[in-house]
């Protein structure tokens, strides 16, 4: 078994430990670690443990006041095709906040949890193949 510390972990705060746990395992690929819902349950993909506490978690109750609300930090998924993942979403109703970005590094586009916590979808850009020289 995968022991907490072998993942890089951040903790959402949301409403509904429930419904997030759905929003991540239904539709961004998340499997379930551990579930004491409804204060608190963690789901992982690879090497991300996201930890999801509701009002009455530790976690949620140890936030101050003015820092309960999401902020503008955000985790970042990456995505081997953009367009067909935002199809996918689109058809299990799911809303974007914005359209695709495109930059030197790649195509993003974000999407809230139930909660309005941030998620961004990424497709690195294609690296060129350097020339093979004989």
């Amino acid at each position: 078994m995968t022991t907490p510390s072998q993942y890089a972990s951040v903790r959402y705060l949301v409403d509904d430990v429930q419904a997030a746990v759905d929003f991540y395992t239904t539709h961004l690929g998340f499997t379930v670690h551990t579930s004491a819902a409804p204060a608190f349950a963690d789901v992982v993909r690879g090497p991300l443990r996201l930890l999801l506490s509701g009002p009455t978690s530790s976690g949620a109750r140890a936030t101050p006041a003015d820092a309960a609300t999401a902020g503008r930090n955000r985790i970042h998924l990456v995505v081997d095709d953009l367009d067909a993942e935002i199809d996918r979403l689109r058809g299990s109703g799911l809303d974007f906040r914005g359209e695709v970005v495109a930059g030197p590094g790649g195509r993003q586009i974000l999407l809230t949890d139930p909660a309005g916590n941030l998620v961004e979808l990424f497709q690195p850009a294609s690296t060129p193949t350097a020339p093979v020289t004989p």
